[in-house]
């Protein structure tokens, strides 16, 4: 998978239950936050807006979903309780997906982060 250029060709290489997963969080993504980015970076998923806003992954034994900012890991803390959790990374699985509420109000708060940035 190393020689992938786009947020699709990384979802087909995924097996469908995975793929599915990411395929909603992406549309979660979207409907968040219209005017990102989507690009490959270090061969994974990421969507840009003002900058880094968030990521995801899959892992041998997970996915991770990466939130990439320690200011918003700290403002979401109760909302991430009962989720494992590693520096600005949420880790799941195919059977306890994130939740699109969850994801929104993360994208939410990181849009607005980089708002506040620029």
């Amino acid at each position: 998978m190393s020689n992938l250029t786009t947020i699709d060709e990384y979802l087909a290489g995924q097996p469908e239950e995975i793929r599915a997963v990411l395929q909603k969080i992406r549309q979660t993504i979207h409907e968040t936050a219209p005017d990102i980015e989507e690009v490959l970076s270090y061969q994974i998923p990421n969507f840009k807006y003002k900058g880094a806003l968030v990521s995801f992954g899959v892992a041998k034994d997970h996915i991770s979903f990466y939130v990439m900012s320690n200011l918003a890991m700290e403002t979401l803390k109760e909302d991430l309780a009962g989720y494992k959790v590693s520096g600005t990374s949420i880790h799941f699985t195919v059977d306890t997906p994130l939740p699109a509420s969850l994801i929104k109000k993360i994208v939410t708060t990181r849009v607005k982060e980089n708002d506040a940035k620029k």
